[in-house]
């Protein structure tokens, strides 16, 4: 069962239309709830006239802030800053500042335009630059922390600014590396917001009784929502209950709580069940990927060898914290790439401003970083010339090294990844064309840690299984995986597994389905679940049979020895007499370290990429001709699944690298919509595009697996911006690449400008591979610790 391409377990259901989303669940007695929302990005409220929306047609209720039900007002896993509607202050367009509960949405959102919100303008700030003006506007004086998670109880805002969280690591003497260096690259990259684009927008349905709180979420994270949930309410864990149907997407976006609190308050208030579901456009104004400015400097010697490397990194967290705080450490924590530098500097600020709020997104701010230092290696590469590839093979990291102290030693082999990806592109091969070339990429990623998982197993009396699990089914087929690890335990057929739909008030704790970790992590305490009922089937079997448990084995549902056999419907009817079955319980805990961020990573994510590509020098059109993602798997459990986790996540690198960017003029997102958004299609796929699995069998997870569910994502930027490089001899240092950025810095290029530093940096035309040896001699002459 391990190791099959086994057909995802879910496949019937969503087949057939069975399956059951949010969207199709219907509570007795609903109403339904709509949003006004504020035109401006920042205001003082004034005064909000409601009566006209009152007297509306199938209007129960009209609230503003004042008005809710709540023991607080506040939520938010970092700091408990964001409020369920705009409680005095609006800080950005979009922000939801009414809400009318109707008998049906559409005389709700017809309502909704009967509102009329009195409001002074207040100075907004849209960009990063203008959060950290010494005269922008402070959007929170005194941010209260939300106290939920250990690893964010020492948040470090900065009093009197915008900065909501610092981060800063260092190790060595990083000025003395840069003065000893006999070459030095600094450089600015940018990465703009993004947005998730789930196929299913956010939605909750609440309904509120004397026996407590019901909530249906589209969530990733029902216990710490619940828990959250809890506290705002005023009510004992017990007495909040939170179901997950299947989910239509999440990539972080559905990350902790979102609008839960608010559908569950106009629940209590009109008394009665209450559906929230936001549409698209109220989507993009509600989430949102950080983007990030990062300028980021390293000094090597003339060999290649990385000496010294200093990483400044902002990301634009908007009007609200969210997890963002936890995306700045986390992913700042792997700044500088998966290389050994002995002398390290990095330091790390999230910033609000008045733009939608940024939260979890896949990758977890690394693609951001990654963009960045991917990107410089090949700029190294090319002014010392050294072929791109030895470059990354001199400097990554070997199996047993340590990437930060006290954290867990590199679990993966970076060389035999970026060779056969190389390989799998024809790197040494030359250039089909002028206007062709070739890049990769090489990146680390850590899954959450310290964390926790717990799963049950239960062998029903006629040897059947179901499995008991928190974890989200949301596309990423982490119910066909985990079915298949309990039947390869309880030999047993797959279609003989059942696994039962995540509710907190029946299945076990589980921490979050994010960080790539429900395989790994999850499947741990699925693995333990199901050998404990394995291992009272043997012990049954042996006393039944007369054998000793260690000479029984189990085969296709039955327990066997040399002695007989019995099914397990058999062992279990004359254990129990009268019906009876058997539990297995199993729990991954994480331990607490002395890394630097507390936890040490149960293993590292490895993403590798290599790709072809053609630039239309005309139009500044580029085409993937190849593409290639190397996934350090450790054992795929299910192969075919596996293989699609890369392609998707390669498609969404895509995205980001190409086109996907939400764009903001006087504190207003101009492309809320999929009118305007561009978001990846077929036919931007590669020509060619290989998924490669490297299995060595070395993870920690079940029968040696590790977490791909990002890697395909994070390489994808920068080993295409490697690959125009070396076929335009342009580096573009801001995404997306469109045709009009790529064409732009063409222009540059023939004209000998380039319009801002951050722009395109001009390098030399090389082939995709060895360029043609040159010394560091034939360089511009520099002194020591200059900047190139």
């Amino acid at each position: 069962m391990i190791g099959t391409a086994a057909r995802r377990v879910d496949t019937p259901e969503k087949a057939t239309g069975r399956a059951r989303f949010i969207s199709d669940v219907v509570v007795p007695g609903m109403v339904h709830a709509k949003l006004w929302r504020s035109p401006v990005p920042h205001a003082r409220i004034l005064g909000v006239d409601t009566s006209r929306a009152r007297r509306a047609p199938g209007v129960i209720a009209v609230l503003t802030a004042a008005d809710l039900p709540v023991k607080d007002l506040y939520y938010g896993p970092a700091f408990k800053d964001q409020p369920m509607l705009a409680d005095g202050v609006i800080r950005h367009a979009g922000e939801p500042v009414v809400a009318v509960v109707a008998d049906t949405a559409a005389h709700a959102e017809a309502a909704c335009t009967l509102i009329s919100v009195d409001y002074s303008e207040l100075p907004f700030v849209d960009t990063l630059d203008a959060a950290l003006a010494p005269t922008a506007p402070v959007l929170h004086e005194r941010p209260r922390p939300a106290t939920h998670f250990r690893d964010l109880a020492s948040l470090k805002p900065i009093p009197g600014t915008n900065i909501c969280h610092q981060w800063s690591y260092g190790r060595g003497d990083v000025d003395r590396g840069f003065a000893e260096a006999d070459l030095v690259v600094a450089q600015t990259f940018t990465f703009p917001m993004v947005h998730h684009y789930s196929l299913e927008p956010h939605c909750a349905i609440a309904r509120v009784d004397p026996g407590g709180i019901t909530v249906w979420a589209s969530t990733q994270h029902p216990f710490p929502v619940r828990k959250e949930l809890a506290e705002m309410f005023g009510l004992p864990l017990a007495r909040v209950q939170v179901i997950v149907p299947y989910l239509g997407g999440a990539y972080g976006n559905k990350s902790y709580t979102k609008i839960e609190p608010l559908t569950i308050a106009l629940a209590s208030y009109v008394k009665r069940p209450v559906r929230l579901a936001l549409t698209v456009e109220e989507a993009f104004k509600t989430v949102r990927r950080a983007a990030v400015s990062y300028r980021l400097k390293t000094g090597v010697r003339r060999d290649g060898t990385l000496v010294a490397r200093d990483c400044q990194i902002h990301y634009q967290l908007g009007a609200y914290a969210d997890v963002g705080p936890r995306v700045v450490q986390k992913s700042a924590y792997t700044a500088a790439g998966p290389y050994r530098i002995p002398n390290l500097r990095i330091k790390a600020f999230g910033v609000y401003t008045n733009t939608v709020v940024s939260v979890a997104f896949r990758g977890y701010g690394v693609p951001q970083l990654a963009w960045a230092y991917e990107s410089q290696m090949d700029v190294i590469a090319e002014r010392l010339g050294i072929d791109s590839l030895e470059l990354r093979l001199k400097n990554v990291l070997e199996r047993g090294e340590t990437f930060m102290e006290g954290d867990l030693p590199v679990d993966c082999d970076y060389a035999e990844g970026l060779r056969k990806a190389a390989a799998a592109i024809g790197w040494n091969a030359p250039a089909a064309g002028p206007r062709r070339g070739k890049g990769l990429a090489c990146t680390i990623k850590a899954p959450l840690a310290p964390s926790v998982s717990s799963a049950i197993v239960r062998l029903h009396a006629d040897g059947s299984a179901t499995l008991l699990t928190a974890t989200v089914e949301i596309g990423q087929g982490a119910r066909t995986t985990l079915s298949q690890i309990v039947a390869q335990e309880l030999a047993l057929p797959l279609d003989r597994v059942r696994i039962a739909r995540s509710e907190v008030g029946m299945t076990p704790y589980d921490q979050a389905t994010s960080a790539s970790r429900s395989t790994t992590l999850m499947g741990l305490a699925v693995l333990r679940a199901a050998r404990d009922v394995r291992d009272q089937l043997l012990a049954l079997g042996g006393r039944q049979l007369g054998s000793e448990a260690s000479a029984v084995t189990l085969r296709d549902g039955k327990i066997v020895s040399a002695k007989g056999e019995r099914s397990y419907a058999e062992a279990v009817a004359a254990h129990f007499g009268t019906g009876g079955e058997l539990l297995g319980r199993g729990t991954y805990r994480g331990e607490r370290g002395h890394a630097p961020l507390g936890g040490e990573a149960p293993f590292w994510e490895v993403g590798l990429a290599a790709t072809e590509v053609e630039v239309d020098e005309e139009t500044g059109r580029v085409t993937l001709l190849r593409y290639v993602s190397v996934a350090d798997i450790g054992t795929a459990i299910n192969p075919r699944e596996c293989e699609a986790q890369e392609e998707g996540a390669a498609m969404m690198g895509i995205g980001h690298t190409f086109f996907e960017q939400m764009v903001y003029d006087g504190g207003q997102l101009l492309n809320p919509s999929l009118i305007d958004y561009r978001v990846p299609v077929m036919s931007d796929l590669p020509g060619e595009y290989r998924s490669l699995l490297v299995e060595n069998g070395d993870g920690p997870g079940p029968y040696g697996a590790k977490g791909i569910g990002e890697s395909g994502l994070i390489p994808t930027a920068p080993a295409i911006a490697n690959a125009i490089a070396h076929a335009i001899g342009v580096r573009i240092t801001d995404l997306p690449m469109t045709p009009e950025r790529v064409w732009r810095a063409l222009l540059n290029r023939s004209s000998g400008s380039s319009s801002s530093p951050s722009d395109a940096l001009r390098i030399p035309r090389a082939q995709h591979a060895a360029p043609s040896p040159r010394s560091i001699r034939d360089a511009a002459p520099r002194t020591p610790g200059e900047p190139y």
